[in-house]
């Protein structure tokens, strides 16, 4: 594929995912599991594509960045949430381009955005949303909620996803 193609493939695919992450964190928010000290966003199972795609990083976290501008929330929750999920993706990105092929690999793959979730949003939570639970209370919370998100969630995604991610995310 032409590099010309090639960097227009990457915009498409990022854009698709944030629009995706997007739809299902609102989907989160119709049911009343975005918020507060657990959280199970949907969206966050999608922390695993960096695996199939690098342009799932950007994606994730513009996705992020957009939902928590369209949602209302507060200024500190929109940049470090985006961050913490930017730092998760990063992280889905590098286990997955360190350790491709190996067979433990895909079990790797969530624990960057657990961790970086269950230790920047509890801070958020107190901070812009008054929270006065124990930091490691809500650290165990989040921790929790990304858990089933990221690591229940986003590995039955991964391991439907796989037979089929190379005609779904061609990169050349």
């Amino acid at each position: 594929m032409k590099r010309r193609n090639r960097r227009v493939t990457f915009i498409v695919t990022a854009a698709m995912i944030a629009a995706l992450y997007v739809v299902l964190s609102f989907v989160s928010k119709a049911f009343g599991l975005d918020s507060g000290a657990i959280q199970l966003r949907i969206s966050e199972a999608l922390t695993i594509l960096p695996a199939f795609t690098p342009a799932a990083v950007p994606g994730l976290a513009i996705g992020c960045l957009l939902f928590n501008l369209l949602s209302g929330a507060a200024l500190p929750d929109v940049i470090f949430g985006t961050i913490a999920t930017l730092l998760g993706a990063i992280g889905s990105w590098r286990i997955a381009t360190l350790w491709r092929g190996k067979r433990f690999m895909p079990f790797l793959l969530p624990l960057p955005p657990v961790f970086w979730n269950a230790c920047i949003i509890p801070w958020v939570l107190k901070v812009a949303y008054g929270l006065t639970d124990v930091y490691w209370y809500l650290f165990a919370t989040v921790g929790t909620g990304e858990l089933l998100s990221c690591g229940v969630l986003g590995l039955i995604l991964y391991f439907s996803l796989k037979p089929v991610a190379r005609f779904l995310f061609k990169t050349h």
